[in-house]
């Protein structure tokens, strides 16, 4: 079966609040597969279920693993919530659904994830560092936020002009 493709920036499906999941299916599982063979294939730390085109609070991470397939431990949250914050922390970001641009967000620097598992168990989580800001990264897609969406509204206008003439040119090769 075909890879899930990332949904990409300017697309309107990253900007829509994603519903909550109130039952996990055997499509909820399914989902959940996919989108760490696509974390992994891409490559990445985290994806977050708009990211592939479905709208439901998911998301898949792992800020440690290796290229070896021992090394991977991903782990699946799903209706995440973050309870608690603490500090604040500057990192320098990247987005597989904003290509080609990182720029340094601040975020909280320790948090505490709460959210279930695919077994229906719940997740108590105390992060810090990058695993920290990933999990913030990846709930700010289930509210619709974008990493750029933090950002000076300069250098976000910045890279919005790039994009558009990136998929300008795109089209018109498409079309030449």
């Amino acid at each position: 079966m075909a890879l899930r493709e990332i949904v990409q920036f300017p697309d309107p499906r990253l900007k829509l609040v994603s519903k909550p999941i109130t039952q996990i299916t055997d499509e909820i599982r399914q989902l959940a597969a996919d989108m760490i063979e696509v974390m992994y294939d891409e490559p990445g730390i985290g994806l977050a279920a708009p990211q592939v085109g479905e709208s439901v609070r998911l998301f898949v991470i792992d800020t440690e693993w290796s290229d070896e397939e021992i090394g991977r431990n991903p782990k699946v949250v799903l209706n995440p919530e973050i309870s608690e914050r603490e500090g604040r922390i500057t990192w320098d970001e990247g987005c597989l659904s904003v290509p080609d641009y990182n720029a340094v967000v601040e975020r909280d620097a320790k948090i505490t994830l709460r959210g279930v598992d695919l077994d229906g168990n719940p997740i108590l989580e105390r992060a810090e560092g990058l695993r920290a800001v990933c999990i913030q990264h990846e709930v700010d897609h289930l509210d619709g936020i974008l990493f750029i969406d933090r950002i000076s509204r300069l250098k976000r206008g910045l890279y919005v002009k790039k994009r558009r003439k990136q998929l300008a040119e795109e089209a018109a090769e498409r079309q030449g």
